[in-house]
This record gives structure tokens, C-alpha cells and sequence, in this order.
């Protein structure tokens, strides 16, 4: 029993050096991720992550939405680069910041009236978060925030009234759960 004992205390203080030679954070310098939340509301979004520095990487998404509101069908594309702060100096694998821009195109459809048009959006916000990468590479990204934004619509036939744009305009929640791999 005393074996044992001595044993396994030499092996918990061995531990930490052996540890040692394995690094805190990711080694992957990139990361590819979709997320799960923005499909339950009709959008796919695809985000690339990259490691700039020890506390910071830029990320580039791009979402795809087809989506309706009332009488007005919303379809196009959606660009949100952001840059991440992590202040414990372990990018891309922990807690951060991120300011946010956002910009949106949508081609307009109002099924009632039949009236085309389209719709641009510029926005910005900031999102905090928590990324793990386990050692397979396995990525979750648990993200939430806030941003504002504003947009305008350039009506082909009929009027921009007919479209319903509220939803897209002023102060708005961002929430997501993204997973992926890192490379």
C-alpha cells in the first residue's frame, strides 16, 4: 500500500512537467466553424477564423439568408469581419472580445404586391465569447452581444414602403453557437 501511495504522489508531481512540453493554447494558427443557432432562422453562416498574435485573431463571416417577414421575402448575402481580443493571451482557444462590422444585401421581394427592390444594411457591434478547441481539434464557439445598424431600400418596382425592413434596422441581440475544426 505504501508502494502505491508513493507511487502515485511521484506521478501527480511528474505531472506538471510533462505537461510542460505540451503548449496551453492551440497550436492550429486556423479555425472553420458554421453556426448551428442562424439555421433555425433561415441563414447559413460560414466563419474563417485566423491567429494574428497570442491575444488576437481576425475572423470573416459570411452568411447566406432567405428569409420572410410579414408580406416582404429577404434573400442575399451577409459579410461581419470582426477582430478578437483575447486578454489572457491564448488565441483562439478561450474567452475574448470582438468588435464587430456587419453588412447586408438583400434582394427584396413583396409577395403580396409583387413589388422588387433591394435592401443595404451597414452595421457594428460587440460580441463576447468563450472558444474551446479540444485536442482532436473539435471547435465550439458560444457567442452573444449586441449592434446597431441602418439601412436603406432602392425599390425596382413599386414603392420601398411595401417592405417590411424593421427587424434589420436599429439596435438588435447577436447570439450564436458555431462548430467547426481547427487546421
Amino acid at each position: 500500500m505504501k508502494k502505491l501511495l508513493v507511487s502515485a504522489i511521484l506521478g501527480m508531481l511528474a505531472l506538471p512537467m510533462i505537461a510542460q512540453n505540451k503548449p496551453a493554447v492551440s497550436e492550429e494558427p486556423n479555425v472553420v466553424k458554421v453556426n448551428t443557432l442562424s439555421l433555425l432562422v433561415g441563414t447559413g453562416s460560414l466563419f474563417y477564423e485566423r491567429k494574428l498574435s497570442d491575444n488576437l485573431s481576425g475572423q470573416l463571416g459570411v452568411g447566406y439568408i432567405s428569409y420572410k417577414i410579414s408580406d416582404s421575402k429577404f434573400t442575399g448575402l451577409i459579410l461581419t469581419p470582426e477582430v478578437r481580443f483575447y486578454p489572457k493571451q491564448n488565441a483562439i482557444d478561450g474567452f475574448y472580445l470582438a468588435p464587430y462590422f456587419r453588412y447586408q444585401n438583400f434582394e427584396l421581394k413583396n409577395t403580396e404586391t409583387n413589388d422588387k427592390g433591394t435592401y443595404n444594411n451597414y452595421g457594428g457591434g460587440l460580441a463576447i465569447g468563450r472558444q474551446w478547441i479540444t485536442d482532436s481539434g473539435f471547435t465550439m464557439d458560444l457567442f452573444f452581444g449586441g449592434h446597431y445598424s441602418k439601412g436603406s431600400v432602392s425599390a425596382e418596382s413599386g414603392t420601398g414602403d411595401t417592405f417590411d425592413t424593421a427587424k434589420f434596422e436599429g439596435f438588435r441581440m447577436r447570439i450564436g453557437f458555431s462548430i467547426g475544426f481547427a487546421f
